[in-house]
């Protein structure tokens, strides 16, 4: 059985004892539930709302760990106007630990 969620702006495909890596959800060791649900397919899909509205999915974070440094620089020519950015962003390690219909 797989389940389609939504977390972090983006839509995963997840199974049962999967593990995936998402945007920060929390510290390592706790266990969250994914919502929204958008599909479930074991012995019949459930796509629609009313059928989807008890579904869930919860998951384990194994492990925290930062992205690629990102570089970002602006320039206004002219005014001597410069300014330099870096980003990292910080992603979770989540195993989904369980699949419910409702």
């Amino acid at each position: 059985m797989y389940a389609i969620v939504a977390t972090g702006g983006k839509q995963y495909r997840v199974e049962e004892g999967q593990k995936l890596q998402v945007e920060r959800l929390g510290d390592a060791g706790i266990d969250v539930e994914l919502r929204p649900v958008m599909l479930v397919d074991g012995d019949e899909v459930l796509a629609t709302p009313s059928a989807l509205e008890g579904a869930s999915v919860t998951a384990r974070v194994v492990s925290e760990s930062k992205g690629p440094k990102i570089d970002g620089f602006t320039y206004k020519p002219k005014s001597n106007n410069r300014r330099r950015f870096g980003h990292r962003q910080t992603y979770a390690t989540i195993e989904i630990t369980g699949i419910t219909k409702g």
